[in-house]
């Protein structure tokens, strides 16, 4: 046989036989079982769940960070930072509106902002209604000096009190209503006066307006007291309380902080933003706190007086459950799954799961984590026991079945005759075939 048709049975041969080898592993008891776990990828990717103790010596711990923390009792303190403005004092708002029908005459103050004090001049107001009362008052006061007495003096004196108490209810001054029966010459205008010291903040009324009962003309605000209205969240709500100390800092004064307290919790909560608000009083001196400023707010508040406490970097958290590293007292780091409450500050509640005294990992919790992961996912790929003793079959070749010697060959077609065929399983088992 030449060459070529060697090569061309030798080949069928070897493809037979790795056929037949690699039927045989998949067959084989616990094959698909083998094949399936030869690489454990749950074992390697098992985060905080497949976490395990681990031995963690002094110059390691240094290398990576880890530092240590002891589980104690103490106050959980938040603190709680928010928005504010501010803004009025409503105690110390003022309104000027005038009791008559008139014109203004003349405006002394003419401008917002102007500051007034109590009993200064606003404006003179011409009234056919005062000069009326006027009139009255003078005649009411000469009758009560001409009556002899009796009855008539007593009518006199009846009608001079009541024209005194009409301009008194329009707001006439008591020295002006003096004056003006001590004179019996009615006044033109009359002069209306602050009723209270402060800043003009709103002014509706120009010199020659035309003025009615129960209009507002200026608005007065004291500023030596402001408020400031800060907006809280709504699950903050709970710790904001009066009379608690706040920080107020605003940008018109950088590094400049300001002490007050909260005065009043309002009793509703917005509906779009679902924060509530509180009132905080400030003394004003020099008037530095303009109503509209913006400022910042922040007050500390308990949450819990005496609660089991960890620093926040000793609790590793998945979604499911929460575990922290305690130091054992031969050195062994053990994660230890815990409950945990409210954070505050620095702090985390541990409601169970830890003990007063216990030391934790309180930095690098996750590089403990992963190494106490990584031990755990190298365990996992290591095999339990030699592949022989898993089955007897492993490593060894298949012998040859000398029952059939020509079993599991397929022969290809004889084109020359049977002659040929038998040359080619000659050739085979030759020597030198190859």
């Amino acid at each position: 046989m030449n060459n070529r048709g060697q090569l061309l049975i030798s080949g069928a041969l070897i493809a037979l036989a790795l056929g037949t080898v690699g039927v045989y592993v998949k067959l084989r008891p616990g094959g698909e079982e083998a094949v399936a776990t030869g690489h454990n990828h749950a074992a390697m990717g098992g985060g905080t769940g497949d976490a395990k103790p681990i031995t963690l010596d002094a110059e390691s711990a240094r290398r990576i960070g880890v530092a240590y923390a002891t589980v104690d009792s103490g106050p959980m303190m938040r603190t709680v930072r928010t928005v504010g403005s501010v803004t009025y004092d409503e105690t110390r708002l003022v309104d000027v509106n005038p009791k008559i029908e008139g014109w203004v005459e003349e405006l002394y103050v003419n401008f917002t902002g102007a500051p007034v004090r109590r009993g200064q001049p606003l404006m003179a107001v011409y009234s056919p209604m005062l000069i009326a009362a006027q009139e009255e008052l003078i005649l009411a006061a000469r009758l009560a000096r001409e009556s002899a007495g009796g009855a008539a003096a007593e009518n006199a004196q009846s009608l001079l009190d009541a024209a005194r108490r009409r301009l008194a209810y329009w707001d006439v001054p008591a020295d002006e209503i003096e004056r003006i029966e001590g004179s019996g010459v009615p006044q033109r205008t009359l002069t209306l006066l602050a009723p209270a010291g402060g800043l003009v903040v709103e002014k509706d009324v120009v010199e020659g307006a035309r003025i009615m009962p129960g209009m507002n003309l200026f608005r007065i605000a004291d500023l030596s007291t402001v408020w400031i209205e800060g907006e809280v969240f709504e699950k903050d709500l709970a710790l904001a309380r009066v009379g608690t100390s706040v920080r107020v800092t605003l940008d018109a004064y950088p590094g400049e902080e300001l002490a007050g307290r909260i005065t009043y919790v309002y009793p509703t909560v917005g509906q779009e933003a679902r924060t509530g608000r509180v009132r905080i009083e400030l003394p004003n001196p020099g008037l530095k706190l303009k109503p509209g400023m913006f400022a910042n707010v922040e007050f500390d508040a308990a949450l819990q007086a005496h609660a089991l406490r960890v620093p926040r970097g000793a609790v590793l958290t998945t979604g499911t459950r929460s575990l922290v590293f305690v130091r054992h007292d031969d050195g062994v780091l053990v994660p230890h799954e815990v409950t945990v409450g409210q954070a505050a500050g620095e702090y985390v509640q541990i409601l169970t799961g830890l003990s007063v005294g216990q030391v934790v990992v309180a930095s690098a919790s996750f590089l403990v984590d992963a190494e106490s992961n990584l031990g755990a996912a190298m365990k996992g790929m290591a095999p339990s026991a030699p592949s022989g003793a898993s089955d007897p079959h492993a490593g060894h070749t298949m012998p040859p079945d000398t029952t059939d010697p020509h079993a599991g060959h397929t022969m290809p077609p004889d084109t020359t005759g049977s002659q040929a065929g038998h040359t080619g399983h000659a050739a085979h088992s030759a020597p030198g075939g190859l």
